[in-house]
């Protein structure tokens, strides 16, 4: 019960949060240069076709009054029509919207089947070689910008070794998972020295605390201290990590997605904004930030879980 309790606080203070984000997106998209209207029409357009754009679009309201029609469609769960595709800006969210959570799935997972095996080698190695090159990876892969290392497995898994697509997202569910295991693991790897740095720090103070002294003691196996005990403990502080940095990726895979030609949300927002689109911008700056959100808020429920101590207020 405390914990329906406290998603349901958690939801209701998220009201302002969006409401103030809505502000910031709507005032700092109309700030931007240019002008939709003759965007579309194109730099011969007369002054009386863009006008007459602007009075369709609405444009030629004042900004507040803008912001205010914005906000009523919001409450209608409308998130206005796109200019430059003249569509509902719901509908075209929601058909990249797949795209994007695949890809954000994949990452989570190709990072933590990457970030665990090693972490917990570099923990019951300290010191050692392994420990010593593990330990040097985080340096390495957090000096890779995504789009060089996006462009590197292309050449090397999709062109030269053929073994997955190098664009496009399939129509099947098979052909997703087959074209997202390249973007996944561009944006894993920008995620995986992070994990592995945290997870070994917790893992080493785990091994040296005194339960674990104790386990062993009993004759426990190696295994079952470092799976039983050691991990899940370890877990913890590196679960509240994962969720801040899977919430920062969440902007990221713009760059990703453009790498890899995926239709996903960051493809249509640079779309849109080349395109002064600003309904769309808008809308997918809205999604992108309840997944942050609602990323937090999961990563605060499931801290909760695995350590009782935490309370849920």
């Amino acid at each position: 019960m405390r914990h329906l309790i406290y998603v349901a606080r958690r939801l209701v203070a998220l009201v302002p949060v969006l409401l103030g984000i809505t502000v910031i997106v709507f005032f700092m998209i109309h700030l931007v240069p240019g002008d939709p209207a003759r965007t579309l029409l194109g730099v011969r357009a007369t002054d009386e076709s863009v006008a007459a754009l602007h009075v369709a679009f609405g444009l030629d309201q004042p900004v507040w009054r803008q912001y205010l029609d914005f906000l009523v469609r919001l409450l209608h769960g409308s998130l206005g029509r796109s200019f430059f595709y003249d569509a509902n800006v719901t509908e075209l969210v929601a058909g990249r919207l797949p795209a994007t959570l695949w890809l954000l799935v994949a990452a989570t997972v190709l990072s933590l089947a990457i970030s665990v095996p090693l972490a917990v080698l570099a923990a019951t190695r300290r010191g050692s070689a392994v420990d010593q090159a593990i330990r040097a990876l985080p340096l390495i892969g957090l000096g890779m910008p995504a789009f060089w290392v996006g462009i590197m497995l292309v050449l090397l898994f999709g062109l030269k070794v053929r073994a997955f697509p190098v664009a496009g997202f399939g129509t099947t569910p098979v052909q997703h998972l087959s074209s997202i295991v390249l973007p996944g693991l561009t944006v894993a790897l920008a995620l995986t020295p992070i994990l592995i740095r945290s997870l070994r720090t917790s893992m080493i103070a785990v091994l040296d605390s005194d339960y674990v002294v104790t386990a062993r003691a009993k004759g426990l196996s190696h295994r079952r201290v470092i799976t039983g005990h050691t991990l899940r403990n370890a877990a913890v502080s590196s679960i509240t990590v994962l969720g801040v940095n899977i919430a920062y990726l969440v902007g990221s895979t713009l760059v990703v997605e453009r790498v890899f030609a995926l239709p996903g949300m960051g493809t249509l927002m640079l779309e849109s904004i080349f395109n002064r689109d600003f309904p769309v911008v808008q809308g997918v700056t809205l999604v992108f930030a309840i997944m942050v959100v609602v990323i937090n808020l999961l990563t605060d429920i499931a801290h909760g879980l695995l350590d009782p101590r935490v309370e849920l207020a």
